[in-house]
């Protein structure tokens, strides 16, 4: 790996008015996870929120965040290829399952038999072959989780950032799926920011945790 390898937060700080939120430098290498916690208000989604391009404008930030060396400050965030999980699915409903897919899917892959086949070959990957004409509606929770997830993996990110995506399912559901995510993330090789409350989750991430409200990291 080189130094340019990875997501990185070279002295990033952010402030609200006068009061400094969060003061992060870190090197997040290709396949691991960085998980920071911290209470509401702490600067956790802040953060999340710097690094894909959609920070308020109420908030000051200094600092930089890098991606395989490139500097992602001030790029729109459609190119800073960075892949998104939330809370939620956020499936779009008027699209079948696989209608979400090819909406994600890079635009590098061409042909509709290729980019059928690229999307098909994702859902089997996430345990969900066959679901390709399935309406979103008709999914389960932990299904709905494992299809965002194809779609954002379909565009090609070059790190993953996840804001609480387990804390909606059911405990069974959760640790499969986080399960499946941090393998993936270890399978591309692509450097991850997990955001939670919970500390199972940080531990089955298996990297590094920052907690901001403790001060510490481990």
């Amino acid at each position: 790996m080189t130094t340019d390898e990875g997501l990185r937060l070279d002295a990033v700080e952010i402030s609200l008015g006068t009061r400094r939120l969060l003061t992060l430098d870190r090197l997040v290498p290709p396949g691991q996870t960085l998980s920071v916690m911290g209470p509401s208000g702490s600067g956790k989604s802040t953060l999340f929120a710097l690094i894909a391009g959609f920070l308020d404008p109420a908030f000051t930030a200094t600092g930089r965040a890098l991606l395989n060396g490139r500097d992602l400050t001030g790029l729109p965030p459609e190119r800073r290829r960075v892949g998104l999980l939330f809370q939620d699915a956020l499936l779009y409903p008027h699209m079948s399952v696989g209608g979400n897919l090819l909406f994600g899917l890079s635009a590098r892959v061409t042909g509709r038999s290729r980019r059928r086949a690229a999307a098909e070959a994702m859902l089997e990957r996430v345990g969900l072959p066959g679901h390709l004409d399935r309406d979103p509606a008709t999914l389960s929770g932990g299904q709905a989780a494992r299809v965002a997830l194809a779609r954002t993996l379909l565009a090609d990110p070059e790190a993953l950032l996840l804001d609480e995506p387990f804390s909606r399912l059911d405990t069974d559901l959760r640790q499969t799926v986080r399960q499946l995510v941090f393998d993936l993330v270890a399978e591309r090789q692509i450097p991850a920011l997990l955001v939670t409350h919970d500390r199972a989750d940080a531990g089955a991430a298996g990297g590094p945790i920052v907690d901001l409200g403790a001060g510490a990291a481990s």
